[in-house]
């Protein structure tokens, strides 16, 4: 399912008493791309996340999801929003099919396409081995698949996922990745909450960044990643490396490999060939961290300075 319009939110605060859980929220996640949301905890996320899917009600600002409004039509929302939170309950002595059927039901699907979108999600995530297993049964990353499929059952434009990575092998996570980047294909507007941030560089086309309850302005991570990046290099001999590095400034090693600060890509692709160039022979050659991790670790330390 494609919407012409994702999530907006502009301006967006709540508290809890004295407590500012979010103070100024602002941010666009747009149709046929992955937004992660990141932040440390604490951020805002979890408070953020409920707003957005209509179970919290903000104090001030505005939120629409695929052009509707949470307070003002919270119905015409989840009508068009699959939520998928941390931990989703489950009826125990209920199976997998019987959940996902129950829960389509529940999204007034007629009972035959309920049980046919059950088997559609049950294949989507596979969960067939467990199809008719009581849901009691499941692991927690089983449960996470359900809780997926849960949150597809009435085919959404606007998908809110909240650690969905949690308790899943690397294989399933993988499986994962490939999902979501489909989905988003697909013409669907994807928000991916996770400390993952491995995870979140694999899938996520945007990143929206939280700190303090408050987005990171736009020129503000724009300005962290125009900073020059450590790249991690290893060679087969470790002398012919230091040697063709030389005094080369802001040289780090650790038990990796030798980190080399960068300004750019392209900046990165001249030091590797200069290295292959003076005989040294490369056997890894990448930046040291991720994007997402690279930024998240800048802006919380300036917070802290």
């Amino acid at each position: 399912m494609q919407t012409d319009e994702g999530i907006v939110v502009d301006g967006v605060r709540r508290s809890f008493g004295p407590v500012h859980a979010v103070a100024d929220a602002s941010f666009t996640a747009r149709p046929g791309r992955v937004t992660a949301l990141i932040g440390p905890n604490g951020a805002g996320k979890t408070t953020l996340m409920l707003m957005l899917a209509t179970l919290l009600a903000p104090d001030a600002g505005t939120i629409r999801i695929a052009g509707a409004d949470p307070l003002v039509d919270p119905a015409a929302v989840r009508a068009r929003m699959g939520w998928m939170p941390d931990v989703l309950g489950s009826w125990a002595a209920l199976t997998t099919r019987a959940t996902l059927e129950l829960t389509g039901r529940l999204y007034r699907l007629p009972k035959p396409r309920a049980a046919a979108r059950a088997q559609e999600l049950i294949e989507l995530v596979g969960l067939q081995p467990l199809a008719d297993q009581p849901t009691r049964v499941l692991s927690r990353g089983q449960k996470q698949r359900l809780s997926l499929a849960r949150a597809l059952v009435h085919d959404p434009g606007v998908l809110l996922l909240d650690e969905p990575a949690s308790g899943l092998d690397p294989a399933a996570r993988v499986e994962l990745r490939v999902l979501v980047r489909r989905l988003a294909g697909e013409g669907r507007t994807l928000l991916v909450s996770s400390h993952v941030l491995a995870d979140l560089e694999e899938m996520a086309d945007d990143a929206v960044y939280l700190q303090s309850g408050a987005t990171v302005a736009a020129e503000r991570v724009a300005a962290v990643r125009e900073r020059a990046r450590l790249w991690r290099v290893r060679a087969t001999d470790d002398a012919a490396l230091e040697a063709a590095l030389g005094s080369r400034p802001g040289v780090q090693r650790d038990h990796l490999g030798v980190l080399v600060p960068v300004l750019d890509e392209h900046a990165a692709a001249d030091l590797l060939a200069d290295l292959v160039g003076r005989g040294v022979r490369i056997t890894a050659f990448a930046p040291a961290a991720g994007e997402f991790e690279r930024t998240f670790l800048t802006l919380t330390e300036e917070q802290h300075a």
